[in-house]
């Protein structure tokens, strides 16, 4: 009696090399892993096959329609002075008022001034609003939670050739981010034509593709390892660390966000992941869906960065200690923000990942959010409760941050400009 010889397992569908999900998957861990939660939801902690192999050749998709402005425009005859200028025009006064604008240019506003049937505006709203009654605590939740991804040269180099991040700049860097957020997040912001919070999307969506342009040409950017700079996954991944990632570390502040509120924030990001290029094959639209696509990206891990996730990653807590040059309230104020950005870095690492790295010890310092607990707490029940509360919050939220900013920038402007040469 002859056997008739297994079928072969079909082959893993191709991502980059540093990205070993399909490896990570079949880890005795992850196994174990899998098998538990299974037993105990019901359903599996990964995306389904087909939902992975999109999110694996997302790695190699970056935004074709903003690359060709760039590649035609920024980078054109004229210069990227110029093509800024267009740009700001536009931004400013509307596309008719750059006459001639180039067909590369009427491409990506006719894309992003067209509002997509699925959005929901009431949603994009009440996520917008969770941002803001959040406050500085969602700049310090994201820069914290954003050290862990340091450890992948994926991320990291494309950070590091830019040098924004690192060293003496990385507060300036960190800070723009910061306007980015207050801005997509006023009232209105994403959905209101002409609105700064939808200029400022789309600088950032210009400077991304700049960035990606001159990374993946770089002698030091191997594609086939890592796919390519700034990947539609990698800015997914952003998107989910600005909604369902925050929506549930905070709860170990006092902040409660309910599951509601999390679909919420998951459809704000979504629409302004659009806004900023973002085209992923597949989006996590329930929050189970997004806690699968980050247990796919842990196990994806290979913690490859060297060096210089190192630079990033120590550069962070360091970028807000007092500097010689400022004295009084203004030295004390960043005392306070050095010790607590500490505090905030060691809670959102992995204890294994952050004993790698020379951080600052974060103790006493540590006891401030355990002492803020309950008021923090006693607050987001008055929230909930008391309609007139949760108006008032919000807006001493909201004018904390824009304080906060303003005393970090120390008269500034954000540009959001990536016209500059690489720094390596």
């Amino acid at each position: 009696m002859s056997l008739t010889p297994a079928a072969e397992p079909p082959p893993a569908p191709a991502c980059p090399t540093a990205f070993r999900y399909w490896e990570g998957r079949n880890t005795r861990a992850a196994k174990r892993f899998e098998r538990l939660v299974t037993a105990l939801v019901g359903s599996g902690p990964f995306p389904t096959d087909a939902q992975a192999s999109a999110l694996c050749a997302d790695l190699f998709t970056g935004d074709p329609v903003a690359e060709r402005f760039v590649a035609e425009v920024m980078h054109g005859e004229a210069g990227p002075r110029a093509g800024r200028a267009l740009l700001d025009t536009a931004l400013a006064s509307g596309l008719d008022a750059v006459p001639d604008a180039p067909a590369a240019m009427r491409e990506l506003f006719a894309e992003f001034e067209t509002r997509p049937d699925w959005v929901r505006p009431d949603l994009v709203e009440q996520g917008a609003a969770i941002w803001r009654r959040w406050g500085t605590m969602l700049f310090s939740f994201a820069g914290a939670e954003t050290l862990e991804m340091y450890t992948e040269a994926a991320v990291a180099t494309p950070l590091s050739l830019a040098g924004g991040y690192a060293g003496d700049s990385a507060l300036r860097r960190f800070l723009e981010t910061c306007r980015f957020w207050i801005d997509v997040s006023q009232p209105r912001a994403l959905l209101t034509p002409g609105s700064d919070g939808r200029a400022t999307a789309m600088k950032v969506r210009v400077m991304h593709v700049s960035v990606r342009a001159r990374v993946a040409g770089h002698p030091e950017w191997d594609t086939q390892r890592w796919g390519l700079p700034i990947s539609q996954t990698y800015q997914l991944l952003t998107l989910l660390g600005g909604s369902v990632t925050p929506a549930l570390g905070l709860w170990a502040l006092g902040y409660q966000t309910t599951p509601s509120e999390i679909r919420a924030l998951l459809h704000f990001q979504r629409y302004l992941g659009h806004l900023l290029g973002v085209r992923v094959s597949w989006y996590p639209e329930t929050i189970a869906d997004a806690l699968r696509v980050l247990a796919m990206t842990i196990v994806a891990r290979s913690y490859d960065a060297g060096i210089h996730g190192a630079e990033l990653i120590e550069s962070y807590p360091a970028a807000f200690a007092p500097r010689p040059e400022q004295h009084g309230m203004q030295r004390l104020r960043a005392a306070y923000n050095y010790r607590i950005n500490s505090v905030y870095a060691a809670m959102y690492m992995a204890p294994g990942t952050r004993r790698k790295y020379r951080m600052p010890p974060v103790f006493p310092w540590i006891l401030l959010p355990v002492a803020r607990f309950p008021l923090i707490t006693a607050m987001e029940v008055a929230r909930r409760n008391c309609p007139p509360f949760a108006r008032l919050h919000e807006r001493v939220m909201v004018r904390h941050r824009e304080n906060w900013f303003r005393a970090q920038m120390l008269g500034r402007e954000a540009k959001f400009d990536a016209t500059g040469a690489l720094r390596r």
